[in-house]
């Protein structure tokens, strides 16, 4: 429902009868008592919106792998995404350098490998190699794949914009696969400070969404 303006936009009202509000530059209303202040370093866990994936690149000859889940879809067919690499990583050099990279979809029975590949970097260590992963080669692009994980994605960087100011990459998929063994596979949902969701039941409502 649109506001109905007073003073100049400073102050509207919303809703009718009871359910009628008001907001300004001051609260008429204090919050509910049963709701306190959140942090906003912790924001990210709340609307952290997909799945812990596992960010594979190569570069001279040397692979590496590191874990992220700051990823956001925009858009489906040829399916585009964007993802947030900091650039204190090892990947943002590499990525930046290359342009491609697999995102290796792991399952819930990883999480420890998971965890543990964001415990260090690649700038030091083979992350293949010490943490028992198998790279795959992939059909499109450089970067291997990660054998293990349920679902593969073959990706192009398409566009770095905001990759300088945000660490933000827009990717193309340009070749997926999926183990079609694993009939449900459970993802696992980084929520901040070591503690992960694991996907639960899902539920099919009518829906005129794509």
């Amino acid at each position: 429902m649109r506001p109905t303006g007073v003073a100049g936009g400073e102050r509207h009202s919303y809703g009718r009868g009871p359910d009628r509000y008001i907001t300004s530059q001051l609260y008429y209303r204090k919050m509910p008592a049963k709701k306190r202040s959140f942090p906003l370093r912790n924001v990210y866990g709340l609307l952290e919106p997909g799945p812990v994936v596992l960010v594979s690149t190569a570069r001279d000859g040397r692979p590496n792998v590191m874990a992220m889940s700051w990823q956001t879809m925009i858009d489906f067919e040829p399916p585009i995404f964007g993802c947030v690499i900091s650039n204190r990583n090892y990947t943002f050099d590499t990525l930046t350098a290359t342009g491609q990279c697999g995102i290796n979809i792991p399952t819930a029975d990883m999480a420890a490998k998971v965890v543990a590949c964001g415990n260090c970097s690649g700038r030091k260590v083979d992350k293949f190699a010490k943490l028992g992963l198998t790279p795959m080669p992939a059909s499109q692009i450089e970067a291997p794949l990660v054998a293990e994980c349920y679902a593969n994605l073959e990706c192009k960087v398409i566009d770095t914009t905001l990759a300088d100011k945000y660490c933000f990459f827009i990717l193309e998929v340009l070749k997926a696969w999926i183990d079609p063994a694993r009939k449900r596979p459970r993802t696992i949902h980084h929520l901040g400070k070591g503690v992960f969701a694991v996907d639960g039941r899902t539920i099919k409502l009518p829906s005129k969404m794509k």
